[in-house]
């Protein structure tokens, strides 16, 4: 595992699902349960609305509207929050996160929360994780109009926030998107190799990367920053 500049860093950019949370409850919703949920709605199979599906998904990918539960609500005609919330036991927080995350506050550093996913499920997901209770600010980028694949997120998020990309960590699962943030010139990132916890560890080879966080504390705590 990469060892971090954690004397250089003050500021903590933090992805949500896959990064915090078990991207199995994603996963499972968009490639298992709304096929399941379209094959009985038009009287398809389930193998033929797991590929409508995907071919939709990649018309939209890394765009706002794939992100968008009001889109796809609008484009499958379904309910899509009232179908998260019918499977949301499967919403978890990765055992190492909030060991992670008070291991960061504690050590005097800004920890916040810039994701993706549309507002409705960030409201579901820290109304079953209590998130907000251990993060300084929630931010979707929904608010911004583009997605953290954009430079112009970046551009926006920096504008609002303040930070300063040489002592400023981000961290998601999302290959694609830290290199939009290492573009953009944040110095330090930090990729996830384990997203989700039914799937197999990711070689990541061209970003730090970690599987869990919990190798971190020592080094968190041993580089406080002042008041």
């Amino acid at each position: 595992m990469s060892t971090l500049a954690w004397k250089e860093i003050n500021t903590v950019l933090l992805d949500m699902d896959g990064t915090l949370l078990d991207l199995h409850f994603d996963n499972h919703f968009w490639l298992e349960y709304v096929p399941i949920k379209l094959s009985k709605k038009r009287g398809v199979s389930i193998e033929d609305a797991k590929a409508f599906m995907v071919a939709e998904y990649e018309k939209v990918i890394g765009t706002l509207s794939w992100y968008c539960l009001d889109f796809w609500a609008e484009k499958l005609d379904l309910d899509i929050m009232e179908a998260k919330r019918e499977i949301n036991h499967l919403i978890s927080m990765r055992e190492d996160s909030i060991p992670f995350i008070d291991a960061l506050k504690a050590s005097g550093r800004e920890v916040i929360l810039v994701t993706n996913a549309h507002p409705d499920s960030l409201s579901l997901k820290v109304e079953h994780t209590q998130l907000d209770e251990h993060i300084d600010q929630l931010i979707s980028t929904h608010e911004f109009g583009v997605t953290k694949e954009s430079q112009e997120l970046w551009q926006k998020l920096q504008a609002k926030l303040g930070f300063n990309p040489d002592t400023t960590l981000f961290v998601d699962d999302s290959l694609g998107i830290l290199q939009a943030a290492k573009d953009f010139g944040i110095k330090h990132l930090l990729a996830v190799s384990n997203p989700d916890s039914k799937q197999p560890m990711r070689e990541i080879t061209n970003f730090p990367a970690v599987q869990d966080y919990r190798y971190l504390l020592d080094d968190i705590s041993a580089n406080r920053i002042s008041p």
